[in-house]
């Protein structure tokens, strides 16, 4: 298999970096008690829905819905905010959430894949689109031989960091290169660029130090960029598989809780609220 000494060291980085986190959100969960949060099956549709979500745009939508449309519903939300890409998935998994909002699907498929977990999408909500950025140019272009470019370290979102940089000019990658592609799957590049790859939430802090990072929408939002003003280029909203999703265990899909929030986060009103919040950074997915 391609890579498959690196990708596998990813993985054991990330199971520890998830056990670390996971022990911290175990703890949280506990001291927000019993009572309100539950397990999640049918019998508990009076207990709140605990979701795990990243900070922006996902928990802000989340709160929205918590704050504007949940109890007209019936529905009791907790939102518990989580800053990597692994303990919101290894907690929907072993029950101390009921869902997560955080991915799309590839990254959960890659997930599922990799490390056994049963977790499956609801519904999806939106699109951040993954943007290249810099401090130091104007255009790709403008970047000198050797210049070195900051990309995202987890399988689905560095392959796809590497296809947007195809896309424009940058690179070209072997034929047949998939959603696991890595650097060491391009085929030209004639600016002899050098990839940094580092966990995605620490792309956008490393701006200052490399030629140009390519950025997750959500971190690109948390740390002032503006996508679509900001963004050297931008991924294209049409027909873009990376649609962030609303995920649950599998099983836990009839949960009438969970078919409420669904029902919420494809409300007009939560459509306005992207668009009017994000004013093009984030786009409603329905």
């Amino acid at each position: 298999m391609r890579n498959h000494t690196r990708h596998t060291a990813r993985r054991i980085t990330r199971i520890a970096t998830a056990v670390a986190v996971a022990g911290a959100l175990g703890l949280g969960l506990a001291a927000c008690g019993s009572d309100d949060s539950g397990s999640g099956g049918s019998g508990d549709s009076d207990k709140a829905l605990l979701v795990a979500a990243s900070p922006t745009p996902h928990a802000d939508i989340l709160k929205y819905v918590q704050d504007h449309l949940a109890a007209k519903e019936g529905l009791k939300l907790k939102v518990k905010e989580v800053t990597d890409y692994v303990t919101p998935n290894t907690a929907t998994q072993d029950g101390s959430v009921d869902a997560n909002f955080f991915q799309h699907k590839p990254y959960l498929d890659d997930f599922n894949k990799k490390n056994g977990t049963d977790l499956v999408p609801v519904t999806a909500v939106h699109l951040e689109p993954l943007g290249a950025y810099s401090h130091k140019v104007k255009s790709l272009d403008e970047l000198k031989k050797g210049a070195t470019v900051a990309v995202p370290n987890d399988a689905t979102n560095e392959a796809r960091a590497l296809k947007l940089l195809e896309s424009n000019g940058l690179i070209t990658l072997k034929s047949g290169a998939g959603d696991d592609a890595t650097p060491a799957d391009i085929a030209k590049n004639p600016k002899d660029i050098s990839f940094k790859e580092l966990e995605a939430a620490q792309v956008p802090r490393s701006l200052d130090d490399v030629d140009a990072a390519v950025v997750n929408g959500n971190y690109a939002v948390e740390t002032g960029l503006k996508p679509a003003k900001d963004a050297l280029v931008l991924e294209k909203a049409k027909d873009n598989p990376y649609a962030n999703i609303l995920v649950v265990k599998d099983g836990k899909e009839s949960d009438p809780r969970v078919k409420k929030l669904a029902k919420l986060l494809h409300s007009p009103e939560v459509k306005k609220f992207i668009e009017d919040t994000y004013e093009g950074s984030v786009l409603p997915a329905f």
